[in-house]
């Protein structure tokens, strides 16, 4: 999940760095437009794509381990917030040992 926010965070100052750069050479009422659609394109898309990616690449994780039961474990992160150390289908931090019920 922090890999989208860094790559999120980079895309959108090299976008808003290129978009003022721009300014000068757009008509004011086209470069709107051209704001939006880049913004859109560069920033918003792939930061919602990836994120689809990752709630499915971690769907059985969230909701089907027992690391999801678990007060210490983060859903947003997919991550034990104990250990400090992100579970799997094949791995358990604690191994079921500091496990306790929300």
């Amino acid at each position: 999940m922090g890999r989208i926010v860094y790559w999120g965070l980079i895309r959108t100052v090299i976008t808003v760095f290129l978009l003022w750069i721009s300014y000068d050479y757009l008509y004011n009422r086209y470069w709107w437009i051209i704001a939006g659609v880049v913004v859109y394109v560069i920033i918003i898309h792939p930061i919602v794509s990836q994120y689809k990616s990752f709630t499915k690449k971690n769907e059985t994780v969230i909701k089907d381990s027992l690391c999801s039961r678990c007060k210490h474990f983060d859903e947003t992160a997919v991550l034990c917030m104990k250990y400090d150390k992100h579970p799997t289908e094949d791995y358990i931090p604690c191994e079921g040992v500091d496990w306790e019920p929300k």
